[in-house]
């Protein structure tokens, strides 16, 4: 059971100056969470081998579908040379399909296949069993300020990502 650390007692070294104990904490408590999911995920269902960058490749293709390996970088903020390489990966284990552009024939797109997209499907699913499981163990109260943190956690995760944009414009 994971105990919430008070922010006199972050196992943080502490902070620049003027840095936020609230940072801190929600630093401490994402890293904890995709820890505890990456972990439980494969005691759970030990089937599920999948690397985390190749889950995160099906989401965006999933969503946006089909997209050129640039598209997938930018949109991953990840090198090109790495993107093909895992794409190298998925398409030998028939996750997704390299296909020419139609409106540019000179260039590739990936594009999601049956089996990546049962198994983004199946990922899905598992997860949020998991979730809807350590969910249920909470009280009502712990649950409900999950709920309404929800909002501000995706304009929280809009902002981070306006910034990163900003900081690879310069």
């Amino acid at each position: 059971m994971f105990e919430q650390p008070s922010p006199e007692v972050s196992p943080f070294p502490p902070g620049p100056a003027g840095q936020e104990p609230e940072a801190r904490l929600l630093t401490e408590a994402v890293t904890r969470l995709r820890r505890a999911l990456r972990s439980s995920i494969r005691t759970d269902y030990p089937w599920e081998t999948l690397p985390m960058a190749q889950v995160e490749l099906l989401q965006v293709l999933g969503e946006h579908s089909p997209q050129r390996i640039s598209d997938l970088a930018a949109r991953r903020r990840l090198a090109p040379s790495t993107v093909s390489g895992l794409i190298g990966q998925m398409i030998m284990a028939g996750l997704v399909a390299r296909d020419v552009d139609s409106t540019d024939r000179r260039a590739s797109v990936v594009t999601l296949t049956d089996a990546g997209r049962e198994k983004l499907a199946a990922w899905t699913t598992a997860h949020e069993r998991r979730i809807d499981a350590a969910l249920a163990a909470l009280d009502d109260s712990s649950r409900s300020a999950i709920t309404s943190a929800l909002p501000a956690l995706f304009q929280l995760a809009e902002h981070l990502g306006e910034s990163a944009e900003g900081t690879a414009e310069q």
